[in-house]
């Protein structure tokens, strides 16, 4: 008695919560013996996918053709030099002809007659010429001066008559030192050219400067503060920058396969020194030096080196056709699955991030779909995984879809590739336990509904999003945020008619309503009310019950046939029933629906079909489920209901139930034997087909559910005076007793079940029951448990002694005082 009280608590089918508004006992009671019961299925199997690739070959996208490739290559000469030019990439053809100065030239003093510059000193950066700019793409980076003033440029590039044009070579070597040969420190206009400084004595009382260290820099508008940062930034770049430049180019020429990790420190140097000199996005006047060495480097096919340059690259902020093919590289990487560990301990994953915050769609549309697909591949790396929900990565991901579902029509198309992309990516962010909360702070659940109002027509986007919910809505936060979201039940009813061929998003769609449907009155009847409702539920019933049926056999097949195996899809389209079967079985718990739902003749006919369809032992889930719907609609019993009429045939499939070997389907049909056997007919069948027996037996069950279900189709049968004499003969009252004994104390509804057989058996005290040994061992029993102090003493959990009082009360107590009378009619009083 002692180990039984201690096993109680966990035995109880009914625990309240804690400081619950207290119900009567007649409440309490009428929740726990309720015969209805929620049906539960394991979560759809999400397949991984082996291949990374953007759109993987089973993709049934709406512009499948034009989407982009997953694989490409990228080299050095795929990017722009400097990245400031245009990105029509369209080079112009140097002129023909010797162009006219728009003025006089002075022999004696060329520079004397040209125009005076104007004030603001950007006007005079604008009307660069772009000499310069071509001469730098042909020379080395880091040797020609890019402060070098437009006099000593022009002179070299375009020499007098009688002058030999400078090399390239020598052009840079001597621009990095001075007559004295000490280091030379430009000017910060140098570079807007000497030529446009006033002269003494042409209109401008303003020196030439030279700009050496130590001597003050003066510039047309005076503005000294500034002339100061530049300095500055000169000393960092000569004295720096332009080194690390140079040896990476140094180590770049002499690197081998393997050697990229000094490569790697120079690049982790180089954006540390920029950093620190705030020198990183476009601030930086010698970026695109910067960028042509870096790109340089890209040939060297290294993944990590390639990584160190594009956390670089995006630092520098470079934009248009380089940014794309940043994120192309960056995408490529993340491909090989060997290479995840290469964005671990390092700010790659913030700064890609920072691309999908900030990149507006219309510009930088194919850069975020490759941005995006890296973020799909690196989230199904569970470390990474981690990473990612601490750099709010969900964050990111809610600012993006507003974005997305907000662009014009022109980029619908952009849009959905991204989307697919991103959708997946939640898809794996969803596993992790850390990412519920996330998704339901950043209400990611109800702005993925306007995504699919928006991109219903694509199957991809829409599969994605149903694994989301597939998973999320096991779990009661989500459940709730998806119930509140308006429209939710009609959305998901239009999406399985509109994609009802697609199995693996009408399954995984399914679920999500047998989930949401499983704990909420509210939500079955919501799903219930949606117009067409049912129309499209047995819609689908129909087409996957039917669907890849093997044809009949031959009457007089071939001699050398070989019998056809099952389709590969049978167990896909089982398991869309399954789902199905749930939602239906779900539903009817509501008292509103289920009557509905049992004078459905069309959902009769479909679960009765099942039945008769399938076998046990090769759908053993199905036919359990199919059970359970049955066993809930038979719990109406107006006269109007369509099982109601078809109880006789529903005993009959319920026997390949009960002779199976699934524990599951047994209590199953039992319970349906329950019901139905209220019947006439159906409890002459019983007795007729020996069903009687093996309801004795379950009786010997450890389980208190296969007993209580077994209680209670005795306890019709025994309605009739010649069922009792076959139980008896059976041992069925003499089990009773047994069971009374085993299990009451710990379950008084069932306790009360068996003294109401009992009593049946007996004929209401008009028939002997037992032997006398027996019968004392009955009434010593029954003596103890009406004693309510000693039956309730056991019960510690003060949670569910409300609910003990209540059934010994309400359950017991009757039943057994009833036994009790007829056993002892003469010494016994109430």
């Amino acid at each position: 008695m002692a180990s039984m009280e201690r096993k109680q608590p966990i035995l109880s089918p009914f625990v309240p919560r804690r400081n619950a508004v207290r119900k009567t006992s007649a409440e309490i009671v009428s929740e726990a013996r309720q015969s209805l019961r929620v049906q539960s299925t394991q979560r759809p199997f999400t397949p991984r996918d082996g291949h990374r690739q953007l759109f993987g070959k089973s993709s049934a996208g709406v512009d499948r053709d034009n989407r982009p490739p997953s694989t490409f290559s990228l080299h050095a000469q795929n990017f722009e030099f400097p990245d400031s030019r245009p990105g029509s990439g369209t080079r112009l053809s140097p002129l023909d002809h010797k162009p006219h100065l728009p003025v006089p030239c002075n022999d004696e003093d060329p520079f004397k007659a040209f125009p005076k510059p104007p004030a603001d000193p950007l006007e005079a950066k604008k009307r660069q010429p772009r000499t310069r700019a071509r001469l730098l793409r042909a020379g080395s980076l880091t040797t020609l001066s890019p402060v070098e003033g437009h006099k000593d440029v022009r002179e070299r590039v375009n020499p007098g008559p009688g002058q030999k044009q400078a090399s390239l070579k020598r052009l840079s070597s001597s621009d990095h030192t001075e007559a004295r040969g000490g280091p030379h420190k430009p000017g910060p206009r140098r570079a807007a050219s000497e030529s446009r400084i006033k002269q003494p004595g042409v209109g401008s009382s303003v020196r030439p400067t030279e700009c050496r260290a130590g001597q003050t820099t003066e510039l047309g508008n005076g503005d000294e503060t500034k002339s100061k940062e530049e300095d500055a930034e000169s000393l960092v770049w000569n004295n720096t920058i332009a080194p690390l430049l140079r040896q990476l180019e140094s180590m770049a020429a002499g690197s081998s396969e393997g050697s990229v990790d000094p490569l790697c420190d120079v690049c982790d140097r180089l954006h540390g020194t920029l950093a620190e000199a705030d020198m990183l996005g476009r601030r930086c006047k010698r970026r695109s030096g910067i960028l042509r060495t870096l790109f340089r480097l890209i040939d060297l096919h290294s993944a990590r080196l390639n990584l160190h340059i594009s956390t670089l690259c995006l630092a520098l902020c470079v934009s248009g056709n380089n940014l794309l093919n940043i994120c192309k590289l960056i995408f490529q990487i993340s491909r090989r699955e060997s290479n995840d560990i290469l964005f671990q301990n390092n700010s790659i994953i913030d700064s890609f991030l920072g691309v999908l915050s900030k990149e507006d769609m219309s510009s930088s549309g194919e850069a975020l779909l490759y941005c995006v697909g890296t973020l799909k591949f690196l989230s199904g790396n569970s470390a990474i995984l981690r990473l990612l929900l601490d750099k709010n990565c969900v964050g990111v991901a809610q600012k993006l879809i507003q974005r997305l579902c907000t662009a014009p029509e022109t980029n619908f198309t952009t849009s959905g590739h991204i989307l697919v992309q991103l959708t997946a990516a939640l898809r794996n962010l969803a596993d992790h336990s850390d990412a519920r909360p996330l998704f339901v702070s950043f209400s990611i659940l109800s702005e993925l509904f306007v995504v699919l109002r928006l991109h219903h027509k694509d199957p991809d986007i829409c599969t994605n999003i149903s694994r989301i919910y597939s998973k999320l809505s096991s779990y009661s936060e989500c459940r709730l945020a998806l119930a509140q979201t308006p429209d939710c039940y009609q959305l998901l009813l239009e999406l399985l008619s509109k994609h009802h061929q697609k199995q693996d998003l009408v399954v995984r769609l399914l679920f999500t309503l047998g989930n949401l449907t499983a704990k909420s009155d509210e939500a079955r009847l919501k799903l219930f009310q949606v117009e067409g409702c049912m129309d499209t539920l047995l819609q689908l019933y129909t087409t996957y019950q039917h669907r890849n049926r093997p044809p009949p056999p031959q009457k007089d097949p071939p001699p050398l046939s070989r019998p056809q195996a099952a389709p590969a899809s049978v167990q896909e389209e089982e398991d869309v029933l399954v789902k199905l079967v749930r939602v239906l079985a779900n539903m009817c718990i509501h008292p509103a629906v289920g009557p509905a739902l049992a004078t459905n003749t069309s959902c009769i006919q479909q679960l009765m079909e099942t039945l008769e369809l399938k076998t046990v032992l090769e759908s053993e889930e199905l036919m359990v489920n199919v059970a359970a719907t049955i066993n809930n609609l038979s719990f109406y019993q107006e006269e109007s209901s369509a099982l109601r009429r078809s109880q006789l045939t529903i005993a009959k499939l319920m026997l390949k139930l009960v002779l199976s070997s699934s524990m599951d389907a047994m209590l199953e049909a039992t319970r349906v034997y329950g019901n139905v056997s209220q019947s006439k007919d159906v409890r002459d069948f019983i007795m007729q087909n020996k069903v009687h027996q093996f309801v004795v037996t379950l009786l010997d069950s450890k389980s208190t559910e296969m007993c209580f279900a077994a209680c209670g189709v005795l306890t019709n049968l025994t309605l009739d005076a010649p069922n009792r004499l076959s139980l008896t003969v059976e041992g069925a009252d003499a089990k009773l007793v047994d069971c009374l004994r085993d299990f009451g104390a710990g379950d008084w509804q069932l306790a009360g079940q068996v003294c109401q057989a009992l009593w049946n058996m007996s004929g209401g005290g008009s028939e002997t029951l037992l032997d006398t040994q027996e019968r004392e061992s009955l009434v010593e029993i029954l003596t103890t448990y009406l004693d309510e102090e000693e039956a309730l003493r056991w019960i510690e959990n003060e949670d569910i002694k409300d609910y003990h009082r209540a059934c010994w009360e309400l359950e017991f107590l009757p039943a057994a005082q009833k036994l009790l009378k007829s056993l002892q009619p003469l010494d016994w009083t109430a």
